[in-house]
């Protein structure tokens, strides 16, 4: 039993090393030490986001720490060779191996960004009223994801289709656990196959629709802008939002020059609100382009753009001449395309994933 123990004790410790998390464990003590100061919360912005972020590592960092030091305890107990303590150790050892098992799950979100909140962007492709259609049926798909995994969402832009649909819709989500970590999976182009409502001939007709995942990166700190690479644009808006809207120049657009990403807010009623939200998405656009071109500077660089149509998509769902909903990268699929529509896409994420950390 104390071999047993030992075994747990460094399997612990090399998970440890192998997330990191003794730099993040510094960092939450450094934080709460700071907290502690009579001046912490002088400046509340900089405050909630600190406080923020200790909330996000102590959910990461603390239950690594826990088992580790349970385990030690168990290894201890058992070098004493007391066959009085033998259930008590025997029963401590299966509670650690089953957090450790729950625990292990991490390590498929070991990226720079994975703890963090996300931005969605949905947007039609080829297909005309189909592909917007399409894009508010994968809109209802994801939020339905979101409320079953007790996420909160709120969306930032909005722009409906002319018949039907939505021509795109941008929406920020924040959770618990690992949101950005558990949705990068879905960034490409999604297909849909099924006879439309909205041609008179009642045709099978393909359809597209680009869905994009980002961190959503709060903090200026993490990624740095320079406000001269900055061109900023504002404008009436033309979208939801009452009267006042569309009667001020409230919407926003800031292109960072560098990299030539544009963003465009005109949801909130506020120019400033506007800017603030488009400063974020922008933040969070920079890091993914950080991600995917990690080996060269940013000046210069334009992110991909995946065009949504044939060739490029990650996903098919086909509701007729059968139903079928498979993934092109991890080659998961299932027949239950009405369960996939309601939110239940976990074993799609799931597969992904594990595909992903076999390396």
């Amino acid at each position: 039993m104390e071999k047993e123990a030992a075994k747990l004790v460094v399997e612990i410790k090399e998970s440890i090393k192998r997330l990191k998390l003794q730099p993040l464990r510094a960092r939450v003590e450094e934080i709460e030490r700071v907290s502690h100061s009579s001046d912490f919360w002088n400046d509340r912005s900089t405050a909630a986001s600190q406080m923020q972020e200790l909330k996000r590592l102590k959910q990461k960092v603390d239950p690594w720490f826990e088992i580790e030091q349970v385990a030690e305890e168990l290894q201890e107990l058992a070098s004493m060779n007391d066959s009085k303590l033998q259930p008590e150790i025997s029963s401590g050892l299966e509670d650690i191996r089953r957090r450790l098992m729950q625990l292990n799950m991490q390590l498929r979100f070991n990226g720079p960004y994975d703890d963090h909140g996300a931005i969605i962007s949905l947007s039609a492709g080829a297909g005309g009223t189909d592909a917007q259609d399409w894009t508010q049926m994968l809109f209802r798909m994801y939020m339905r994801f979101f409320e079953r995994n007790h996420w909160h969402y709120r969306v930032i832009d909005e722009s409906p289709g002319e018949e039907a649909g939505l021509k795109s819709v941008v929406l920020q989500v924040e959770g618990d656990d690992y949101v950005y970590g558990k949705l990068r999976g879905e960034h490409g182009v999604h297909r849909l196959v099924r006879l439309s409502s909205f041609n008179a001939d009642h045709l099978r007709q393909t359809s597209f629709a680009k869905v994009e995942v980002v961190p959503k990166i709060d903090s200026p700190s993490e990624v740095a802008i320079d406000n001269k690479d900055l061109k900023v644009n504002v404008f009436r808006s033309g979208g939801h939002g009452g009267q006042s809207v569309n009667t001020t120049d409230s919407a926003v657009r800031i292109t960072h020059i560098p990299s030539g990403i544009s963003v465009v807010i005109q949801n909130e009623r506020s120019q400033l609100q506007n800017r603030e939200t488009a400063l974020t998405l922008l933040r969070s656009k920079l890091a993914q382009l950080q991600l995917q071109q990690h080996t060269q500077a940013l000046n210069g660089i334009k992110g991909p753009n995946q065009s949504a149509e044939w060739g490029n998509q990650i996903r098919s769902y086909v509701m007729h001449p059968y139903k079928q909903v498979k993934d092109l990268r991890s080659q998961y699929e299932t027949s239950d395309i009405d369960a996939v529509m309601d939110g239940k896409i976990e074993p799609l994420i799931d597969a992904y994933l594990n595909q992903k950390s076999i390396f």
